[in-house]
């Protein structure tokens, strides 16, 4: 069984803050999110719409572009955001 890592880009309300993260189960880590279960960026500024991601097998390619996309100037990342998700919909608002 080969395992699944994401990266993956979540906003707030109005898409005026953005955070970048990576995980081995998107799922989990956006009820994380949501209901605030961890401290730190995501909790304070309330950044729970996914708005992109990424799967890959590779965990340290994951990082790899996890990094890679923190570097980026806020246009690019929404550049790379509108490629897939061009009216910033909550991408997992159907997920049960």
């Amino acid at each position: 069984m080969m395992n699944a890592y994401y990266v993956y880009i979540l906003t707030n309300w109005n898409d005026q803050v953005m955070y970048i993260g990576v995980t081995n189960d998107l799922q989990r880590r956006l009820y994380e999110h949501r209901h605030h279960l961890v401290e730190g960026f995501t909790s304070k500024y309330n950044v729970h719409k996914l708005v992109y991601f990424e799967q890959t097998t590779d965990v340290k390619s994951a990082i790899e572009r996890e990094k890679q996309l923190k570097g980026w100037r806020r246009e690019r990342k929404n550049e790379l955001v509108e490629t897939i998700n061009p009216a910033w919909k909550d991408l997992s608002e159907d997920w049960s």
